[in-house]
């Protein structure tokens, strides 16, 4: 893929689902969505488990019908429970995601088995969507100017310790590799705001890979999952090192990231870190 040389312009991303709400009438679920406006069009990104997604987005003002593009992250529940109810809202939506997001998928510990795949009603949703407007991303997409989805993310650096419970079978014999696992990069400025739903490809090797697709841009804000609940020191020390070297103006942890994670992050790399909360909005000037 060749990417634009322009930025998108502006960009005004709203957390519409996190494991936090911001007060008021919102809701907090475990998931993530975030709402992204920029050069006119408006993109949703994930669609949290569901019921959080259209309660949120009524009390935010968040026209769901005025999505131009759903993309999905990965295949897992707590992004893609609220695919129906978008879909039902939408007559000329495009979808993105990679073909593995389908696959059966379970968490399996401690002598116990639980389904985590995408919810029946969701699959069934993208069974009928018009194929035409359903696109299987294997390779890097621009959606727009200036926007783009990764594709799978190579997995480069060794700062994954410790064992992931997830798998393609009940009993855990197949290891789930993850390779749906996709982000989102706007332009902005003379730098990269990049959407991630779990990062379950590695934080830093999602970051380096938008980074190459853009000539080496530099990153300007991260915001979503960071996938650093129960992470070791090490793992915590590796990541914030190679956050400090990147130079980000902003960091907004969201879902999966976790509050030790959170705390550390801010102690290592001080008020650059904004953790997320449903109900937050950012914006991105482009100059």
């Amino acid at each position: 893929m060749t990417t634009e040389d322009r930025a998108a312009g502006d960009v005004k991303i709203t957390i519409l689902v996190d494991n936090r709400a911001g007060g008021g009438e919102l809701a907090a679920e475990h998931g993530l969505s975030l709402w992204i406006e920029t050069g006119g069009r408006k993109t949703l990104f994930d669609t949290g488990q569901g019921e959080a997604l259209e309660h949120n987005a009524r009390v935010l003002g968040v026209d769901l019908a005025a999505t131009d593009a759903l993309v999905l992250s990965h295949g897992h529940y707590d992004h893609t429970g609220g695919i129906p109810s978008v879909l039902r809202r939408t007559r000329n939506i495009e979808v993105y995601c990679h073909p593995g997001i389908v696959l059966p998928r379970y968490g399996v510990g401690d002598g116990t088995s639980r389904p985590i795949h995408m919810p029946r009603e969701a699959m069934e949703a993208l069974d009928r969507f018009p194929l035409e407007r359903l696109h299987w991303v294997q390779q890097p997409v621009l959606l727009a100017e200036g926007i783009g989805v990764t594709g799978p993310i190579p997995r480069e650096t060794d700062f994954k310790e410790g064992h992931e419970p997830f798998y393609l079978d009940a009993r855990g014999n197949r290891k789930d590799a993850m390779e749906d696992d996709l982000a989102l990069w706007i332009r902005n400025g003379d730098g990269l705001i990049v959407c991630v739903g779990c990062a379950h490809a590695g934080l830093i090797n999602t970051l380096n890979h938008v980074r190459r697709l853009n000539g080496g841009l530099g990153v300007r804000a991260v915001i979503g999952g960071f996938h650093l609940l129960g992470a070791g020191r090490e793992r915590l020390n590796r990541t914030a090192e190679a956050l400090r070297l990147l130079e980000p103006e902003k960091l907004i942890p969201c879902h999966c990231t976790g509050d030790p994670a959170v705390d550390f992050f801010r102690k290592a790399l001080g008020d650059r870190v904004s953790p997320g909360a449903a109900g937050r909005t950012f914006s991105f000037r482009a100059a």
